[in-house]
């Protein structure tokens, strides 16, 4: 079994223009047949930075899409002099509202499990996931959600209990990655090149896709100068997802 990583903001990551051709050469994901897509994100802003183009793409096609977000983030900055963690909750879930309205879709569903704690509450997750899953119930339904290998464990978590809502349903499971593109390179073994499945986005939902990622100020910009508050998507990281593709495991 691969050793899970570790996810260390303090070094760069994995340089874009090593992903960049890796990306390209992925065969490109089909949206035909599609009718309905739900997004499950473990922290609010993990659905627009992995997903923001496949949502935007989606209601330019007049798709329906539900987005949940299973925590309210509260854990990002630990330690802030400047926000308590029931502040940020109420920040982040307020910046993932506005970005879900720049996108054209519903405040996202929330499921108010605690940031960091979603391995202990992973049932109620998968429970929570499979109720809403049978409420959209149709067919065509595809269900994107954080990475089950993505190397930090609310993702994986996440990403396990959709899978398991998925199973026995008409709704396919789709992945997507966030940290793997910082810790890992193509050529690591838990990458799954053979699933991986490329999303070119036309200029205007790159555009709309940037305006939504411009509303997690929490999460780009330092809260104050105290190291405790310095951004969690810094400008390099950030590069990682304002391209003109998006990556998906099927």
């Amino acid at each position: 079994m691969v050793a899970e990583p570790m996810i260390d903001l303090a070094v760069p990551g994995t340089p874009d223009d090593v992903w960049a051709p890796w990306r390209h050469r992925r065969p490109e994901l089909s949206l035909a047949g599609w009718r309905h897509l739900v997004v499950v994100a473990a922290h609010p802003d993990d659905e627009i930075l992995g997903v923001g183009g496949l949502i935007a793409l989606a209601r330019s096609r007049d798709l329906p899409v539900t987005v949940i977000t299973v925590t309210d983030g509260e854990a990002s900055h630990p330690g802030s002099p400047t926000y308590s963690p029931t502040e940020l909750a109420d920040l982040r879930v307020e910046e993932s509202r506005r970005a879900a309205a720049e996108l054209g879709v519903e405040p996202p569903i929330r499921l108010r499990i605690g940031d960091g704690a979603v391995v202990a509450h992973e049932a109620a997750v998968t429970d929570a996931l499979a109720e809403i899953l049978a409420a959209c119930g149709r067919t065509g339904g595809w269900c994107a959600t954080t990475w089950r290998r993505d190397g930090h464990p609310d993702h994986e978590a996440v990403g396990r209990a959709a899978a398991v809502a998925c199973a026995g349903t008409a709704t396919r499971l789709l992945e997507f990655p966030v940290w793997m593109w910082h810790w890992a390179t193509p050529a690591h073994p838990v990458v799954r090149v053979t699933r991986a499945r490329m999303l070119m986005l036309p200029e205007a939902v790159i555009n709309a896709k940037a305006r939504a990622i411009a509303h997690f100020r929490s999460q780009i910009s330092a809260l104050s100068e105290d190291p405790a508050d310095q951004p969690i998507l810094p400008p390099h990281l950030l590069a990682r997802f304002t391209g003109a593709t998006e990556t998906f495991f099927v």
